[in-house]
């Protein structure tokens, strides 16, 4: 990557972290030049690049100053709208994708897809079956048929009647959300959990309560508690391949998990985004409640394409009517186009082809990178389980700010434990991409750093 975009990045993440406030004077060209070891010119280009995104002024004379921004002057706004806005920082990076190192990313890179990528984007190029209209609410019909096929594989009795096509996972979570909950309402969501589902809560002025997560699924005793503290209308969890600790509930825990939904009358969000590249027999909360108390998602996004946003959800029949209610007053329907395009691709037995390729190279890569980072004296949380994820536990003397800082100069993006956290605390801890972390520049950076560290560095 050219020295410019590292300079960037750091100066961003440091923004963004709060390390450089509104108003502060930055370097001049010529000292800013000489700390980063580059070229006058190319200084002067990376300023010139933040005032452009807004992060940083010009003054003729005077220098460059941090720019007073709506995410930096956050007083006017309303705490559940900051802490809302507070998430947004990670998914922005992976949007924007300044960083050339990406093992905080939540996708997989498009060389895992060995052209599958292409074949799509040729497919909804070429895809000339459709009528032009807004399509079916519920979705493409065909693919749903499909869907309800793969739930019944999956021990998930349900039909296609009862399957809503959405605009991907994140969609149909917020469709549940909008619907079942009201300002002032109780959540109970995994911790570490799904971040951006923390911002759309936050967002909506729900009271969310994180439930630790440990490496056989949420902890019981504190789901427990809270459910009896707390009177939760919603708990949203990940059972299998857990975003982002890598874990997967036992079935003795999923058995729990319902038996204090019937008790304490809520619903469980069973969120399964990695369900193509799991065994069909994996516990889930669906199969054993079979949709009584579990609304189930789930996407073609993780495993297919991201650029692709074909989601589903599924669960007791009058909330699903509600959903595409709702569904249709938000945004009318969703992309028929990428709906058919999805369906073709299966049906065509692409799908599958490439998803037997993902899975031996997932499974392959998760020992590796298990591997990789105990040999260097990290903590991985728990085995990997079948996902793209490793929680991996930080030195307790680490300087979180100094590491995230040191990473991005070196164009490494890094996804901090704390954005997992629903209370945001600091969480010693980072979400590692499998797909991404035997990069030699990564696993370089985490010896210079744990070195130190250890030998007595704060």
């Amino acid at each position: 990557m050219r020295p410019v975009y590292q300079i960037v990045g750091a100066i961003r993440a440091d923004i963004e972290a709060g390390r450089l406030s509104a108003g502060t004077r930055l370097l001049s060209i010529r000292s800013g030049a000489a700390r980063y070891g580059v070229s006058k010119n190319t200084m002067s280009d990376a300023y010139d690049r933040l005032v452009a995104q807004g992060l940083l002024v010009a003054r003729p004379g005077s220098g460059y100053f941090v720019a007073e921004t709506d995410t930096l002057n956050t007083g006017s706004l309303q705490p559940h709208v900051v802490q809302a806005l507070d998430t947004v920082s990670l998914l922005r990076e992976q949007l924007i994708r300044q960083h050339e190192v990406r093992v905080g990313d939540g996708r997989l890179p498009s060389s895992w897809a060995r052209g599958l990528d292409k074949m799509v984007r040729n497919q909804v190029a070429t895809n000339d079956t459709m009528d032009h209209g807004y399509g079916n609410p519920w979705g493409y019909e065909p693919l749903r048929d499909h869907i309800a096929l793969m739930l019944r594989e999956r021990g998930i009795k349900v039909g296609s009647e009862r399957v809503l096509l959405t605009y991907g996972a994140n969609h149909a979570l917020d469709l549940v959300a909008r619907y079942c909950l009201n300002p002032g309402d109780v959540v109970l969501v995994d911790s570490p959990g799904y971040y951006p589902l923390f911002g759309k809560l936050q967002y909506c002025n729900i009271q969310i309560v994180g439930v630790r997560r440990g490496v056989d699924g949420p902890d019981l005793a504190e789901l427990e508690l809270a459910c009896k503290t707390h009177k939760p209308k919603l708990f949203f969890t990940q059972t299998l391949a857990h975003n982002p600790t890598g874990t997967s509930a036992t079935l003795p825990v999923c058995h729990r998990i319902l038996t204090l939904a019937e008790q304490h009358q809520f619903y469980v969000v069973e969120d399964d985004p990695f369900a193509d590249i799991l065994p069909v027999d994996s516990p889930r909360l669906a199969t054993l409640d079979q949709l009584a108390r579990v609304i189930y998602v789930g996407t073609f996004s993780k495993t297919l394409s991201a650029g692709v946003r074909v989601g589903y959800v599924t669960g007791p029949e009058k909330i699903l009517s509600a959903l595409c209610d709702l569904k249709m007053l938000t945004l009318v329907a969703t992309s028929d186009w990428a709906e058919r395009t999805v369906y073709d691709l299966i049906v065509r037995g692409q799908y599958l082809k490439h998803l037997r390729r993902l899975k031996v190279l997932v499974q392959r890569t998760q020992k590796q990178v298990y591997r990789a980072l105990t040999e260097l004296g990290l903590n991985v949380f728990s085995p990997p389980s079948g996902g793209f994820y490793l929680w991996v536990l930080l030195p307790s003397e680490l300087d979180e700010a100094a590491f995230l800082s040191a990473a991005a100069q070196r164009s490494i993006f890094i996804a901090p434990g704390s954005i997992f956290m629903p209370d945001k605390r600091v969480a010693r801890a980072m979400r590692v991409n499998i797909a991404y972390a035997m990069d030699e520049r990564f696993l370089d950076f985490l010896r210079g750093w744990l070195r130190p560290v250890r030998g007595g560095r704060g």
